[in-house]
């Protein structure tokens, strides 16, 4: 039994009669062809079933068709009940795989998973990179970014990283979402606010304080780190710390998650006693006891913005330094 050839250059440059050489060049890209040639060579490929070479193709277009998305995070809190991690990626694969690209999903909540991460794209396996949950003033994005390689980032960098970004309006929704409780006869407001490396975390408490302090109010905090058991942690300090507190804004779903059942297990009432909001409105917000008031931030969105704007920069194209989508409050009965 013989086995039947792939096809080869030669072939579809003869199926189309055209020059082999002008069969690599509509085969890696180049916009010097021709439209009737091209469309010529496209129907030639198509019926031969022909695969080009991607390695022979890097080598000429300089391109891997690959963009690498980086989450400094440990393996076990993207793949969490966090909703915010799959919601970028989808985002990302969405518009990836429209623009027929390929994504390389990077892990680097380790000194290793960073350094491996740095290799990996300055040795230009990719096209460009996203990075997604930045801890701290990361040096790697304006590093990359110094030599040549497209980056684009989720929430503005913390201190002086020239680099794009895109975000949401955390001030705006933590304005929001203390500013409902206040109207509705809350006055002792705590929060239970997100880690200070991150900017979410920063400008959530940033939100919060300047609410508080706008109507004469005291503030009342406890750090998390955005996981249900740091919520519980927090709770439990809050309560013991202020116990006449009737308010409280958890800067992310799965903190105020943990705070109501805390509460619950006090025998506080929600909301009779004390009112709660978070913020992200994932999927089960909506199925808490109560349901949870929170403010929705278009995450797929944000995860579908940055990679067009990394696609356009890779394509030689000026792009907007810095990008805001809106928040929303979500009213539901916890608040």
């Amino acid at each position: 039994m013989t086995t039947a050839q792939r096809p080869t250059l030669e072939a579809v440059a003869a199926r189309a009669g055209v020059s082999r050489a002008t069969v690599s060049r509509v085969v890696n890209g180049s916009t010097t062809v021709a439209e009737p040639i091209r469309e010529a060579v496209t129907r030639a490929v198509a019926e031969l079933g022909y695969v080009p070479n991607l390695a022979a193709r890097s080598l000429v277009t300089q391109r891997t068709d690959s963009i690498a998305l980086v989450m400094p995070e440990a393996a076990t809190r993207v793949f969490s009940d966090d909703q915010v991690f799959p919601g970028i990626i989808r985002g990302v694969s969405q518009e990836l795989e429209a623009a027929d690209k390929q994504l390389v999903l990077m892990l680097a909540g380790s000194p290793a998973g960073h350094h491996r991460v740095e290799r990996y794209t300055t040795g230009r396996h990719v096209d460009g990179v996203l990075f997604a949950s930045l801890h701290g003033a990361d040096p790697l994005p304006g590093t990359l970014a110094r030599l040549g390689i497209p980056v684009v980032v989720s929430g503005r960098p913390l201190g002086d990283v020239p680099v794009p970004y895109v975000d949401v309006d955390h001030v705006a929704g933590v304005t929001a979402a203390v500013r409902h409780m206040i109207d509705s006869g809350r006055r002792r407001i705590a929060t239970i606010a997100g880690p200070q490396d991150m900017v979410a975390g920063i400008e959530r408490l940033s939100g919060y304080r300047s609410t508080v302090a706008d109507a004469g109010l005291p503030e009342l905090i406890a750090i998390g780190d955005f996981t249900r058991e740091s919520g519980s942690a927090a709770m439990r300090r809050l309560l013991a710390e202020h116990p006449d507190l009737d308010g409280v804004f958890a800067a992310s779903d799965l903190m105020a998650h943990a705070a109501l059942r805390t509460l619950r297990e006090a025998g506080r009432r929600v909301p009779d006693d004390v009112a709660v909001v978070g913020f992200d409105d994932i999927e089960t917000a909506a199925y808490t006891e109560p349901p949870l008031t929170t403010v929705r931030q278009p995450i797929v969105e944000l995860g579908r913005r940055m990679t067009r704007q990394l696609l356009r920069l890779a394509a030689g194209e000026s792009i907007e330094q810095a990008i805001m989508l809106p928040t929303e409050l979500i009213r539901r009965a916890s608040a």
